[in-house]
């Protein structure tokens, strides 16, 4: 079952492309926000079997536009109730990146088909 269960996790483009932020800086946020979801979630049965299985561990990275994509996307997730974390850099308060918990792809690829590969 493991092998079907994949991790999302969706940045903005233009904190790089616009807002000029270091690629380090870009990295941390998806770092930070995956680091958030398997937190919370860490006795969710998904989660468990994905973390079982560390060397195998799927995860997609996509990229939003912006900030206003970002946020569509996740009140999307939220109407849906996908579980992910928002994460709000601080002190800045600028939403950067979101990340789901592991899902089977089939439970939650339709909220993210749409968005294209982080480049």
């Amino acid at each position: 079952m493991s092998n079907n269960i994949v991790q999302y996790i969706v940045v903005r483009s233009d904190l790089r492309s616009t807002l000029n932020w270091p690629l380090g800086a870009v990295i941390a946020q998806c770092c930070h926000a995956t680091a958030a979801v398997m937190s919370l979630h860490t006795t969710d049965e998904t989660t468990q079997t994905y973390l079982k299985d560390l060397d195998n561990m799927h995860k997609v990275v996509l990229e939003a536009k912006d900030e206003a994509a970002l946020l569509k996307l996740s009140a999307k997730l939220q109407e849906n109730e996908i579980k992910h974390k928002l994460w709000i850099e601080q002190p800045e308060n600028t939403p950067t990146c979101l990340a789901l918990k592991p899902y089977v792809k089939d439970a939650v690829h339709k909220y993210v088909k749409h968005l294209k590969l982080l480049k």
